[in-house]
């Protein structure tokens, strides 16, 4: 009886982890650290948790009955929690690509459905093989699915407006809370649901994985050489000759002689930066790891010594030049090994 629960259990837990290493597979420039996948599968588990607390809550509280708690109390709750890290990943520009959007807000909800699924085990004296079936190839899967989904709308939007608002996850969130409480509905049976989930949501992912590649390539050709005439220009010292130059030249006007020296340095130190970040993306996409630069903390200290001295007065007028976009940002996080 001790074997038949550990294969019961097992299956409630491989189906949506398995879909999350096949995730992980497509995805050929290694965007994602497996220990970031890691950690954020233990903060999706930890969501997981607090939902069970705050929908008990919500019963007693509210006195909300099992079918509408089921149907449209919990969908809500646990979409929220599980999007409010979504949100903070954005916020702290940790997805730069649908890729990464995908695995991480798939990853969060892996978490969330393994922790749900152990609590599930535990609470239920005699489960049976038809329900782990449902739950491991059904809920456990849409949980991470819908999150993934929220993620990536979120990345589209957040492209489209430059940078994260508040409104750009409200689309993604209402979609995912959705599909949660549609699933929850049972309109069909939940083995039509799961079979469902099986086939729509693997084309889904490869057709997103496919498309990101494609810009990913894309943006990394046209980034490289941009980046690497510009160095060229500072490093000739003929930056003035271009369009960057003739715009520092205006700001000579407008702040002191050192602080426009220190945007100099600091646009050069940014472009070696991000052109070494492209280089590790091409080395992944090759199948090289390629060792941390041991002056690399040296690097970043240096940057942010110098983003201190500029200033925000500063920094803001730099900003037509850098064009600081989530990829760009994500790049310094990948240099680090995040």
């Amino acid at each position: 009886m001790l074997v038949n629960a550990g294969a019961l259990l097992l299956l409630g837990l491989l189906p949506v982890f398995s879909f999350l290493i096949a995730l992980i597979l497509l995805d050929s420039y290694k965007l994602v650290r497996l220990r970031w996948v890691a950690y954020l599968i233990a903060v999706g588990g930890v969501a997981a948790v607090t939902s069970l607390y705050l929908n008990r809550l919500l019963v007693e509280s509210a006195d909300l009955g099992g079918f509408a708690l089921m149907h449209w109390g919990a969908p809500v709750i646990e979409e929220l929690l599980k999007g409010a890290v979504i949100v903070l990943l954005f916020v702290r520009r940790r997805i730069g690509f649908q890729v990464d959007a995908a695995i991480s807000g798939f990853a969060v909800g892996a978490g969330f459905a393994a922790a749900e699924n152990l609590y599930t085990f535990m609470a239920l004296g005699d489960p049976s093989l038809p329900l782990w079936v449902v739950r491991g190839f059904g809920t456990a899967v849409m949980h991470g699915s819908v999150t993934a989904i929220m993620a990536m709308i979120s990345k589209l939007l957040v492209d489209r407006q430059g940078g994260p608002q508040p409104w750009i996850f409200l689309p993604g969130w209402l979609l995912a809370t959705a599909l949660h409480s549609l699933f929850n509905q049972f309109i069909v049976s939940p083995s039509v649901s799961t079979v469902l989930i099986l086939v729509v949501l693997p084309a889904l992912f490869v057709t997103v994985f496919h498309i990101s590649e494609l810009r990913t390539r894309d943006w990394l050709g046209a980034g490289f050489d941009t980046d690497t005439e510009l160095l060229q220009l500072i490093g000739s010292g003929r930056v003035g000759e271009s369009h960057i130059g003739t715009y520092l030249q205006e700001l000579r006007g407008r702040f002191p002689q050192t602080t426009v020296a220190d945007m100099v340095c600091l646009l050069r130190l940014r472009v070696e930066l991000s052109i070494r970040a492209k280089g590790l993306l091409l080395a992944r996409k090759a199948g090289f790891s390629l060792p941390q630069d041991p002056e690399m903390k040296e690097r970043f200290a240096e940057l942010k010594y110098l983003e201190h001295a500029i200033g925000p007065t500063g920094l803001l007028a730099l900003k037509p030049i850098f064009h600081m976009s989530d990829r760009d940002l994500w790049q310094y996080h990948s240099l680090m090994g995040g």
